[in-house]
């Protein structure tokens, strides 16, 4: 059945990336997340270790930063670059130096 949703446009983006990272369309995402909503599936964070770090409901871990730091966030986008960038220079060091 189709359906018309009024969506902030971060959340929308949120799940369009969060979608395009799983390999699943923005489509299988949502029914999912509702689906889950409606079975009463949360994802509350239980904590398990001190300094901000919990599991969620998926058992994936959520750190938690104080609100209160000086520094700016850092978006989904710049993370992912900052990995490719880390996994980059490390595929360099275990190829050793150049012949």
């Amino acid at each position: 059945m189709k359906t018309t949703l009024d969506l902030p446009d971060h959340l929308l983006r949120q799940a369009k990336q969060r979608a395009l990272q799983q390999g699943r369309t923005l489509k299988e995402l949502v029914a999912e997340s509702i689906r889950q909503g409606l079975h009463g599936s949360t994802t509350a964070s239980v904590p398990i270790a001190s300094d901000g770090v919990m599991v969620d409901s998926a058992g994936l871990p959520v750190f938690r930063c104080e609100t209160t730091s000086d520094r700016p966030g850092i978006d989904l986008a710049t993370a992912l670059q900052l990995e490719q960038q880390g996994l980059e220079l490390e595929d360099l060091r275990r190829a050793g130096p150049p012949a």
